[in-house]
């Protein structure tokens, strides 16, 4: 054998030392966007997580807002109470006691009103389970059955939750 001839089962010997070069930098290049690729993805995710993070915190503070006077609201249902029977008991006859009492509620209702709360008489309504507890059925009623014929507590809500649902009669079959 002479060291011009090559043996077929010898590795193969390379071309020249720029075409290996040659070679490594398109295998670094390759590499290099590989990386710039996975970059872009993970900067992709992170600002979609950071936009999710965002919506949410929106949301929650939204949220925050429509119902941190939750409480004060709930607190003032026994006013509300209250002067509704104060109203009841007045009677119909007007008087200077009774027009001071339905004033002060219709002011009481609408700052109520401006802060979210929603009164709910469902008198001669559908029976609602989802906004009324009914606490007895009255037969023989001329009302269409499952409606409302007596409120015995008004109901709320606050933003369209419910705060306390109404205390109803409601028609039999």
């Amino acid at each position: 054998m002479h060291a011009n001839d090559t043996d077929p089962q010898s590795p193969e010997v390379s071309e020249s030392p720029e075409a290996d070069a040659q070679q490594q930098l398109l295998a670094d290049f390759e590499q290099l966007k590989a990386a710039v690729t996975q970059m872009q993805e993970e900067r992709l995710r992170e600002r979609a997580e950071l936009d999710n993070q965002r919506k949410r915190l929106v949301r929650d503070v939204d949220m925050a807002r429509k119902f941190a006077n939750e409480r004060l609201l709930g607190d003032l249902l026994p006013v509300f109470d209250s002067l509704d029977a104060g109203l009841s008991a007045a009677g119909s006859e007007p008087s200077p006691l009774r027009d001071g009492l339905e004033l002060t509620y219709k002011q009481l209702l609408k700052v109520a009103a401006d802060n979210g709360l929603q009164l709910i008489d469902p008198v001669r309504q559908p029976f609602n389970p989802d906004q009324h507890q009914a606490i007895s059925r009255q037969d023989g009623s001329e009302a269409a059955p499952d409606t409302v014929v007596q409120v015995f507590q008004k109901g709320y809500l606050l933003n369209e939750r419910l705060l306390r649902p109404a205390l109803v009669v409601v028609a039999g079959a």
